[in-house]
């Protein structure tokens, strides 16, 4: 673990133990989405980060869950039925077919964003969300950031990402996934996500 993963990790435990972050304290009306960006390069950290996290808050007391997407998006194949075709015939299918498929499959608005909520259930104090660069390309943050909206999501979020999250107050949110130079824009401008690194301004 390189240093600004330790820093990171120290800082997670600290913001992840707040019991205003716990309660959403300080963040008005806003969904209680946090986005916290992290070198790509550091994912096998990160996994790490996030499993040692779960643990303290537990032996804590607080109520923690930690979703894998790529794991959800596996089971979702599995119950529909679609796990075995997919990889029996991967092979023979176009890079584009197979794409639009799972996209079509694992739809955030249909499929990822209720199973997602439906594997959290309602006892949790906070969710960490992981994954996201494993379903890229077939599923995209922007969407299920999107998606998770409507969702009535009643607990923090914690959304790992690997890349960039930049908000601007007049030309809104985006994402750089990989750190790529191409923007991805969360196009409902209602929403915001929070940006994890400016939480400790937010608490009251």
């Amino acid at each position: 673990m390189n240093k600004t993963t330790k820093d990171l990790d120290k800082r997670l435990h600290n913001i992840l133990s707040q019991q205003d972050f716990l309660e959403m304290s300080g963040i008005a009306k806003e969904l209680p989405l946090f986005i916290q960006t992290y070198n790509p390069c550091d994912e096998d950290d990160i996994l790490r980060i996030v499993r040692g996290i779960k643990k303290v808050l537990e032996k804590k007391g607080v109520r923690v869950k930690h979703i894998d997407l790529f794991e959800l998006v596996i089971q979702i194949l599995e119950q529909k039925g679609y796990l075995e075709d997919v990889i029996k015939d991967e092979i023979t299918w176009s890079k584009s077919d197979l794409l639009d498929d799972l996209r079509n499959i694992a739809d955030p608005n249909d499929a990822l964003v209720p199973k997602l909520i439906q594997e959290i259930g309602e006892e949790n104090q906070v969710s960490l969300i992981t994954g996201l660069g494993r379903i890229y390309p077939f599923l995209r943050t922007h969407s299920i950031l999107e998606a998770l909206q409507p969702a009535m999501v009643r607990h923090p979020f914690v959304i790992f990402f690997p890349g960039e999250y930049n908000q601007e107050s007049d030309e809104g949110s985006f994402l750089r996934l990989f750190g790529k130079k191409s923007t991805c824009e969360i196009e409902t401008a209602h929403y915001r996500a929070i940006n994890l690194d400016s939480f400790r301004t937010l608490i009251s």
